[in-house]
C-alpha cells in the first residue's frame, strides 16, 4: 500500500485526531512504524528496531509469518463473515485444536474480539452458573479496559474510572509477590498466607462467584507464584464452590514454555480467558473456555451473552494457522531453551547494577525491576507520577535503549522482557547488552 503521505505528516495526523492510550495527549508523539519482519520492526525513517517485548507481549510468532498472512487472505477469500448463530469451517477446526492445547477439561468455547471481552464473557458465565455476584480479584493485576474488566483491574489503571466501578461486584486480594510481599511474610515460611488471606475473604464476604487470576502476573511485574499457591487455591475455591477464572491473555500461548502458563503447577481452571498470542495478534481474537461441568449448566439455562463479532471467521482461520506454526517450529519447547540463555543473562546484570531489585521469569516471560535502595526495595517512582504523567527512570532508560535500536516495554518500576518466541541467542545478546549500557541512569541516582 503506498501513500503520498511523509513520515512525519503520518505523525501528527495521528496525534491530532487519534487518541493515545493511558497517558495525557500533550506528551504523546508516537513512532511511524511503517513495515516489520521476524523480530525487528522499522520506521518512517528506515531505522530498524528489536521488537523486545512482542509489541504488547502478544506477537509470539514475531512479525510477518507467511503462513499466518496467507491463512488471513485464504479466509477473507472464502468467508469474510459470518453472524455467530452459523456454523463454519474455521469455527470447527479451531475448537478441535484447541482441546489438543488448553488445559485438559475445557471444552466449550465462546469467542471474543478482545482478551478485554473474553474476560467479560467469564465474569457473566461465573455470575450465572453460580447465582453468586462477587469475583475476588488481584491488586497487582490487569484485565482490562472495558467497565467490568477495568473493575476487575487491580492496578491504577482503574482508579480514573472509580467510583462508578465500585458497583461492579468485584473485591481485591493481595498479589503474590513473594520478592516483595504485600502482607509482610516471607517465603517459605509464610506457608503461602497469600492463599490463606484469600480464603478469609472468600468466607467472610459470602456470595463470591470466581476467583480472578493471572496465574503470571503480566505488565504489573511478572509475578511468578511459588509452587505450592495454585494446587492450595485450587483446593480453596473447591471447598468453598468458588470458581477459578485463569486469565491467560498475556501468559498463554507458549509463553511461560508450557502452551498455558497454568499448565507449570498441574492445575486446571474452571474458565480461562486469553487473546493475544492466540493469532499472534495478527487479528484480533479472545477466547473464553469453560470446563465440561460448566457447559452442562447451560443445556438448560439461558446463555445471556453474544455479539455481533462472536466467532468471526477472519479472526479464527488464522488462530488455526498460527497454533499450527507453533507446533511446527515447536515454541513452546524453544522458549524454555531460549528463555534459561536469557534468564541467565539477565541474572548477571543483577549482579552488576545497584538499581537492579529483582530478576523473575519464567520461559520467555521476564521482569527486570529497578530500586532505589535494595535492602527497602524502594522503586524510583510512584504510581501517581505515572499517573500524573511524571517523566519516569524507566522510561528515561527505555528511551537510551531506543537510541540503540531496542524496544523494551517500560512500566513503573521495572521492564517487561517478552520476546517473540522466534528470538536467537545474538539477538538476546543484543538486547540485554542495551539495557546494560542504559541503567547507568538508574545506578547513577543511587
Amino acid at each position: 500500500m503506498s501513500s503520498e503521505l511523509t513520515s512525519q505528516e503520518v505523525i501528527d495526523l495521528t496525534r491530532k485526531h487519534n487518541y493515545g492510550t493511558w497517558r495525557k495527549q500533550k506528551s504523546w508523539n508516537p513512532s511511524h512504524l511503517v513495515s516489520a519482519d521476524g523480530c525487528y520492526f522499522t520506521d518512517g525513517n528506515g531505522k530498524r528496531f528489536l521488537d523486545f517485548s512482542s509489541q504488547l507481549m502478544c506477537m509470539n510468532l514475531g512479525h510477518n509469518n507467511a503462513a499466518v498472512i496467507e491463512s488471513i487472505a485464504e479466509q477473507a477469500k472464502t468467508l469474510a463473515y459470518a453472524a455467530p448463530f452459523y456454523a463454519t469451517t474455521a469455527r470447527a477446526e479451531l475448537s478441535k485444536l484447541l482441546l489438543e492445547v488448553l488445559p485438559e477439561g475445557l471444552t466449550k468455547f465462546f469467542f471474543a474480539p478482545s482478551g478485554t471481552e473474553a474476560n467479560e464473557a467469564a465474569f457473566k458465565i461465573a455470575r450465572m452458573y453460580t447465582g453468586k455476584t462477587k469475583i475476588i480479584a488481584r491488586y497487582r493485576s490487569y484485565h482490562g479496559s472495558t467497565a467490568g474488566s477495568i473493575a476487575a483491574t487491580g492496578d491504577p489503571r482503574r482508579w480514573p474510572m472509580e467510583p462508578a466501578g465500585k458497583g461492579q461486584g468485584v473485591i481485591f486480594s493481595p498479589e503474590v509477590n513473594c520478592y516483595k510481599c504485600p502482607i509482610k511474610h516471607t517465603y517459605p515460611s509464610c506457608g503461602i498466607a497469600c492463599a490463606d488471606y484469600l480464603e478469609h475473604m472468600i468466607v467472610n464476604e459470602a456470595d463470591v462467584a470466581a476467583v480472578l487470576v493471572e496465574p503470571v502476573v503480566g505488565t504489573n511485574g511478572v509475578l511468578v507464584p511459588p509452587p505450592e499457591y495454585f494446587p492450595k487455591l485450587r483446593k480453596i475455591c473447591d471447598d468453598h464452590g468458588v470458581l477459578l477464572i485463569a486469565d491467560e491473555v498475556m501468559s498463554g500461548w507458549g509463553r511461560t514454555g508450557k502452551w498455558f502458563a497454568i499448565d507449570n503447577w498441574g492445575v486446571k481452571p474452571d474458565i480461562l480467558t486469553t487473546a493475544k498470542g492466540i493469532t499472534s495478534a495478527y487479528i484480533p481474537l479472545g477466547l473464553c473456555a469453560t470446563s465440561t461441568k460448566i457447559a452442562e449448566f447451560f443445556d438448560d439455562h439461558y446463555f445471556a451473552h453474544g455479539h455481533t463479532y462472536e466467532a468471526h471467521p477472519m479472526s479464527l482461520g488464522p488462530a488455526v494457522a498460527t497454533i499450527r506454526e507453533m507446533q511446527r517450529l515447536k515454541l513452546v519447547d524453544r522458549a524454555n531453551e531460549m528463555g534459561a540463555y536469557l534468564g541467565e543473562k539477565l541474572r548477571a546484570l543483577k549482579e552488576k547494577h545497584p538499581s537492579i531489585g529483582d530478576v523473575r521469569g519464567l520461559g520467555l516471560f521476564w521482569a527486570v525491576e529497578l530500586v532505589k535502595d535494595q535492602k527497602t526495595k524502594a522503586p524510583f517512582n510512584t504510581w501517581q507520577e505515572k499517573l500524573d504523567g511524571k517523566a519516569l527512570v524507566v522510561d528515561q532508560i527505555a528511551a537510551k535503549m531506543l537510541g540503540q535500536g531496542v524496544v523494551m516495554q517500560a512500566w513503573m518500576s521495572h521492564f517487561v522482557l517478552a520476546p517473540p518466541l522466534i528470538i536467537e541467542k545474538a539477538d538476546i545478546d543484543k538486547a540485554v547488552a542495551a539495557l546494560d549500557e542504559a541503567l547507568v541512569i538508574a545506578d547513577e541516582l543511587l
